[in-house]
């Protein structure tokens, strides 16, 4: 995988907002400076972000996924989509399903019922 260098991006974070350039190695941010109009990285595919705002994913630790027992209600498929293009980035279940999951055991049977799949 390539870089990707986000140029002049406004970043709102905790209450500041600042002008940043981003580095992306991979899937890893590599780097954050203050905007700049030298290359980070001759290589990195530029994307100009100058009037867009970049703000950090949400995470929401009360999710109520309903599977299994409950899928008439919502399903991890639907929950995680209609998570994702909210801004949430990472989600906590409340362990309201039956049966509750609330041990490795019952999480690992509940990821069984999604194998890796790309939704």
């Amino acid at each position: 995988m390539g870089s990707i260098w986000l140029k002049n991006a406004l970043v709102v974070n905790e209450g500041v907002r600042q002008y940043l350039d981003i580095l992306i190695k991979g899937d890893v941010i590599d780097a954050i400076r203050p905007s700049s109009p030298l290359p980070f990285d001759n290589t990195a595919e530029i994307v100009d972000l100058t009037g867009k705002l970049l703000i950090p994913g949400v995470i929401d630790d009360q999710v109520h996924l309903r599977e299994p027992g409950l899928t008439h209600k919502e399903t991890i498929k639907d929950g995680s989509l209609a998570a994702a293009a909210g801004g949430v980035t990472s989600f906590m279940e409340m362990p309201n399903t039956k049966p509750p999951t609330t041990n490795l055991d019952e999480l690992q049977k509940k990821l069984r019922l999604h194998p890796r799949t790309r939704w």
